[in-house]
């Protein structure tokens, strides 16, 4: 089987490309960046450094946020041909705080109280609702950038018109103290593979690993484990990193990162991470082949079966004869479809186009 990894090229796909080496008999890996999307033409299509893009059993595709509606792009056109571990609407609503959220809502995954606002006369009539300190989030951005904290309505106030002149949505959330601490969960397939407890930097409220923080490797209880799964659920991704926050209402799920960063993981936990991805991928898309052979032994034998006699007495409407309901059934005819029809004297012989 064939599979390719497309990515920037981090430490990370690296790791995951040669850990998918040891599964599946070629791996190519694509640089995002030099993948094109051709439409207009006859045919629509994907270019990789100029050239139409190979056929593959699986793809794994993954990116930062700037890169979300191209991979979106991509994915919607090659899903239907290869397995794909993340939904095509999964980088549009992945990339996007808001959109997030909604996801999670829908989902009726526990998160944070959080209020969206798209001027600073909004944000600053819900201010008044929030008790400080106050979180305030860009719709976009990773590693913990574009996250700001208020201390005082004051101070939040400032940031709100700051913001505003960029002329786009922030979010305002609940801040959920935890001492500087929260979980990164590691989803792949419906199963929590690693777990880590990151710490914060002295002076630092964001605990990411890439923002200074500390990863220590944790067993998660089943409730944690469950909303991690049901957060990637909601998004429609089968490889993600879920980050936590332990409330005192319970588990709270922060965001959910479609590319995230091997390296704290692994390190933390002492898990072969690329690999169990590298597995899964293996063992989904072979699940897939054997579907679809079956499905095309199914339609093969279909297709050499004798059709079905029936005695039956037809149905006149003035000049018009109409079939009996089972025959409809039965030839599971298209109406958006032609058909061609042969009459005789005494024979009648309907078939698709």
């Amino acid at each position: 089987m064939k599979a390719a990894l497309i990515s920037m090229g981090s430490i990370s796909s690296k790791w995951t490309a040669k850990a998918m080496e040891k599964y599946f008999d070629t791996v190519d890996m694509l640089d995002i960046r030099d993948l094109e999307v051709s439409l207009g033409g006859r045919k629509s299509e994907i270019l990789y450094k100029g050239e139409p893009i190979k056929e593959y059993d699986c793809i794994y595709a993954k990116g930062s946020f700037r890169f979300a509606n191209l991979l979106r792009s991509i994915t919607t056109m090659l899903y239907p041909k290869c397995f794909m571990p993340i939904a095509a609407e999964a980088f549009t609503s992945g990339h996007d705080k808001l959109l997030t959220h909604i996801k999670l809502q829908r989902g009726k995954v526990a998160m944070p109280e959080t209020y969206v606002a798209t001027t600073a006369e909004s944000a600053k009539s819900v201010l008044k609702k929030m008790t400080c300190p106050i979180i305030i989030k860009m719709p976009a951005g990773t590693h913990g950038k574009g996250v700001m904290v208020a201390d005082s309505h004051e101070s939040a106030a400032s940031m709100i018109d700051a913001l505003s002149m960029l002329k786009q949505p922030f979010l305002l959330q609940e801040f959920i103290d935890t001492g500087g601490c929260d979980v990164r969960a590691f989803v792949v397939g419906e199963k929590v593979i690693a777990s880590m407890k990151r710490i914060a930097v002295k002076g630092e409220t964001r605990a990411n690993i890439h923002a200074g923080g500390e990863g220590k490797g944790i067993m998660l209880d089943r409730k944690t484990q469950k909303i991690a799964i049901e957060a990637a659920k909601s998004l429609g991704v089968s490889i993600c990193g879920v980050d936590i926050l332990e409330s005192m209402r319970g588990p709270m799920v922060l965001e959910v990162n479609l590319s995230p960063s091997l390296q704290g993981i692994t390190k933390a936990t002492k898990i072969d991470v690329s690999d169990k991805i590298a597995k899964f991928l293996f063992e989904e898309t072979k699940k897939r082949k054997t579907a679809k052979t079956e499905e095309k032994g199914k339609k093969v034998v279909k297709e050499f079966l004798p059709a079905q006699e029936i005695l039956s007495k037809l149905d006149f409407r003035g000049e018009r004869i109409l079939l009996p309901e089972f025959v409809t059934r039965l030839t599971n005819f298209d109406d958006e479809k032609e058909v061609v029809i042969k009459a005789d004297k005494g024979r009648l012989e309907i078939g698709e186009q």
